[in-house]
């Protein structure tokens, strides 16, 4: 059985790098981590990732009790098939958008490469382009005039696609919109008449953002993240691994902490409604005390402390680990450069690419984290929708039949109530 020593310098070979005992003694143990340890742990977090979300569909699909799954006020279970029903054309041309950034992207990571190489390195001597014989100067305004160009088609397709994901996000919001006023028409009971405002109002307004987001952040930043990262390879490969080494970390922490941050946010979207009823209820009958509406606002306080927390803990690690990758392409990639087997120029566009390597990654993990705060709000809306009739609505109508139990992570289960 191979060891942890000889495995890593048979991979280090197998990407064209051999060292022995003569290297630096610091150069082993990085060589590990970067080689085995890191891609492990990895492989491991990923399966363990895609195992919990399988159990997770898995349970949602088989809750004992649960309600049936029906369309409440015209709005349908699943948020990801609404979405793509209404504005499935809108969504084509954002996909067209997001898939265009790859190759301009690519050559804003090649283009500063080529600059550093062929000129700064290049000497005195002409350099062929094209059949023609350029100086080192003209090389240099060329380069530099391609690399404004495609810095310049880069942000005009992402202005582009930011105006076109602004009209799917209000198109879906109107929709919305009427769907819950429709059927908030057909019957007003007293209770649900002041939470009204605040499902059409602050409660729709991020589901609609999420419209626009739902297949366009995937693809080009998750597009992002695999062009930089084949940019890397292409460079060096173990640099490459290099970059992945924290990746574990942050795909095991974030996704934690983000849990806790929707069990907290169920509970204020809840207090918000019951904050609605307390201040509709002092309007109705002037003699009632002040004390529910206090007690309201003290526990919106606690829950939205609790929200910031958890976030900004969840902020700070991921810009530690995060910071912690630069120290590996200074350390390994400086002596790969006086090994000559990475060239400087190289290097240097390698680290420039770190930088936007890290943006793509937070924003999948805000994408996560919206998608998962986006689904609760969802299931609050619809619960809304279906309580809204003068008589119960089947959820309404299942959960008076079986009282509700805990919530296992953000699904609900359903538990039948003993006769009294």
């Amino acid at each position: 059985m191979l060891d942890l020593h000889t495995l890593t310098h048979d991979a280090a070979g197998a990407f064209g790098f051999w060292y022995d005992d003569t290297a630096p003694g610091w150069l082993h143990p990085v060589m590990h981590l970067v080689l085995v340890l890191a891609p492990a742990l990895l492989v491991l977090t990923l399966a363990g990732q895609a195992a919990w979300l399988l159990r997770q569909r898995f349970l949602r699909g088989r809750v004992p009790f649960a309600p049936p799954q029906f369309a409440a006020g015209g709005l349908e279970p699943g948020l990801p098939r609404y979405i793509l029903r209404t504005t499935g054309p809108q969504q084509k041309i954002l996909i067209l958008f997001s898939l265009t950034a790859m190759p301009i992207l690519y050559l804003t990571l090649e283009l500063p490469k080529q600059i550093v190489n062929r000129v700064f390195e290049g000497g005195d001597a002409a350099v062929p382009v094209l059949g023609f014989e350029v100086s080192q100067v003209s090389l240099l305004f060329l380069l530099c005039g391609a690399y404004l160009a495609a810095i310049t088609l880069n942000g005009l397709n992402k202005y582009w696609l930011n105006i076109r994901k602004g009209l799917v996000a209000e198109s879906f919001v109107r929709r919305l919109r009427l769907a819950i006023y429709r059927q908030w028409r057909q019957d007003q009971p007293a209770e649900r008449q002041p939470a009204i405002m605040p499902v059409l109002g602050p409660e729709v307004e991020p589901v609609g953002g999420f419209a626009s987001e739902l297949l366009a952040v995937p693809l080009l930043q998750g597009g992002t993240l695999a062009t930089i990262l084949l940019f890397m390879f292409v460079q060096d490969p173990i640099l490459a691994a290099a970059a992945l080494t924290v990746l574990p970390l942050q795909l095991i922490i974030v996704p934690r902490l983000q849990r806790r941050v929707n069990a907290v946010s169920r509970k204020r979207i809840r207090e918000m409604r019951l904050l609605g009823g307390h201040l509709d209820r002092q309007l109705r009958a002037s003699g009632q005390g002040a004390l529910p509406v206090a007690r309201s606002f003290r526990q919106l306080q606690e829950l939205r402390l609790q929200i910031h927390r958890l976030k900004f803990l969840a902020k700070a690690i991921n810009n530690f680990l995060t910071a912690l990758t630069p120290f590996l392409f200074y350390s390994l990639g400086g002596y790969f450069v006086l090994q000559e087997r990475v060239s400087l120029g190289a290097l240097v566009a390698m680290l420039s690419a770190h930088k936007e390597f890290s943006s793509p990654l937070k924003d999948l993990f805000r994408f996560y984290q919206q998608s998962e705060d986006v689904r609760i709000r969802y299931q609050e809306i619809r619960a809304f929708a279906s309580g809204s009739r003068g008589a119960p609505g089947p959820a309404v109508a299942a959960r008076n039949q079986y009282g509700p139990s805990p919530a296992h992570g953000n699904s609900f289960t359903y538990e039948r109530k003993r006769p009294s």
